[in-house]
């Protein structure tokens, strides 16, 4: 297949079709039990946290949502979650600590909602509460890409042992769109600045900030999305196993020098 230039990445990880959150955790998972509310202000439905199995292993899921239709990303707040979901996640990290269940997190996000009530209601606290915990959580941690990855708002569930890319999915500190107004003060160079972010999962892999890709295509060309589903279930497994090998203060001193590098 002819390799896909970034702006060409960056449409397909935001088309409405893609798999979603939602649909890896009904089918990669056994026995999904959402948990709602922040235990203060409210539930935010664009971050999903509950509990599940993963080939029989309890886990901690947390995932940030869009909505396949208006109707659904009115419900999902296009997927930008509010300080309370940030803080719904931060009460679940620390949930899976007690109860020893490694945490893993799908990451679907344009962008941390960015309204004067995400500011009165603490943002960046809760942002950097969830960055906290998982930089010394006592258990393994895992996350994946699906579609957008968007500034600290996609940051604050990627702070973990290992990170997984969708190949047609995209980590940024920015949109393209944002990148080119803020830069050259001129949106219709979004292309140029897409090329110059290094923001795909190939590229990602190369600066060593993405530790594993999950292909959507082969030599024939797409994958159907029970391959795509099966190739993910498969890294997850492999990725967990390996994990669960370590002792706890091997794994935390890997998780530290994983970050301290940058």
């Amino acid at each position: 297949m002819v390799k896909k230039s970034p702006n060409e990445i960056v449409a397909i990880a935001r088309q409405l079709s893609r798999l979603s959150p939602l649909d890896y955790i009904d089918t990669i998972f056994d026995g999904f039990i959402e948990c709602h509310g922040d235990r203060f202000l409210g539930d935010d439905q664009a971050l999903i946290g509950g509990l599940a199995y993963l080939d029989k292993q309890p886990v901690t899921i947390l995932a940030i949502q869009k909505g396949r239709d208006l109707e659904e990303n009115m419900k999902r707040n296009f997927g930008s979650p509010h300080p309370e979901g940030y803080q719904k996640a931060y009460r679940l990290m620390k949930q899976a600590e007690k109860f020893n269940r490694p945490v893993i997190t799908f990451i679907n996000t344009p962008g941390a909602f960015c309204g004067i009530e995400a500011e009165e209601r603490g943002a960046g606290a809760a942002i950097a509460k969830c960055l906290m915990a998982l930089s010394d959580l006592n258990v393994p941690t895992l996350a994946i890409f699906t579609g957008e990855g968007g500034s600290g708002g996609a940051l604050a569930l990627a702070l973990t042992d290992r990170i997984m890319m969708l190949e047609h999915s995209i980590y940024s500190i920015l949109s393209p769109e944002g990148f080119a107004s803020i830069l050259w003060k001129d949106t219709s160079r979004t292309n140029e600045a897409a090329d110059l972010m290094k923001l795909t999962a190939d590229e990602l892999n190369q600066l060593g900030v993405v530790d594993e890709i999950v292909y959507e295509t082969d030599d024939d060309g797409e994958l159907s999305s029970n391959q795509i589903i099966s190739n993910l279930k498969r890294v997850l497994e492999k990725e967990l196993s390996k994990l669960q090998n370590l002792e706890l203060e091997e794994l935390l001193e890997q998780r530290y020098a994983k970050y301290r590098k940058f």
